[in-house]
């Protein structure tokens, strides 16, 4: 398992690594029936929502019962503006309607084909780009970038809470969730995963838990967010 409290800087690239210390994993939700991956997740403030492939699939955090069910196409990260979904989608996000499904506009993805995460944050749609490992912010009108944070790991979900950015990272079978300066990109603080764990999607719940998607199970893992991050 990983070191507690210490710090660290990635050889080579002298970039600070953060505080670093275990990931509390305090719930693990799924398998789920149909589902054979979790590629992204988002949480509507009552139920967290997983892209599966075909379907977007929500749940009760509180039983761990699915609730509903929209058929969409959902290959990467998923995000909720308290109306709409945005999808990634191949080289596209798309806008949908929650309360009908439908999807109403399409804007093109800034990695083009290459993205991951995705979160809703103050007006504008955060994407992840994974081998890149760049976070775009985007205009969610027409997909133009406003500016770009650049990492040192491969970026897989994003999501902000209080005015931090966190986002998961995913090379071999080492993933962490990591806070990061939204200006420098410099990393603030890691949660490390046991080994073989991956983080494929990531969303805050706006208070003390992340929802992790694992990309090679159907799992959701809920994730403490740290005592001194939420004080």
């Amino acid at each position: 398992m990983s070191s507690s409290n210490s710090q660290s800087r990635k050889a080579g690239k002298d970039r600070f690594e953060g505080a670093v210390q275990a990931a509390e994993i305090v719930r693990e939700y799924g398998p789920f029936e149909g589902v054979e991956r979790i590629h992204g997740v988002t949480h509507d403030g009552h139920q967290v929502w997983a892209a599966t492939g075909g379907q977007l699939v929500a749940f009760d955090p509180a039983s761990g019962k699915a609730t509903r069910r929209i058929d969409v196409a959902c290959d990467a990260g998923t995000a909720f503006d308290g109306t709409c979904f945005y999808q990634i989608v191949e080289a596209r996000i798309d806008k949908i309607d929650a309360a009908t499904g439908k999807v109403l506009a399409s804007i093109p993805a800034p990695g083009n084909g290459s993205d991951s995460g995705l979160t809703w944050a103050e007006g504008s749609l955060w994407v992840g780009e994974y081998r890149d490992r760049k976070i775009h912010q985007i205009d969610p009108a027409t997909g133009a970038i406003r500016r770009t944070i650049e990492s040192n790991r491969f970026v897989t979900g994003v999501t902000w809470v209080d005015g931090e950015l966190w986002h998961g990272t995913w090379e071999g079978d080492q993933s962490d969730i990591r806070r990061v300066d939204p200006a420098s990109g410099d990393v603030i603080a890691r949660l490390e995963m046991p080994s073989g764990v991956g983080v494929s999607g990531l969303e805050s719940d706006g208070a003390g838990l992340f929802y992790a998607g694992d990309g090679r199970a159907s799992k959701v893992r809920a994730v403490r967010r740290p005592k001194a991050a939420t004080a």
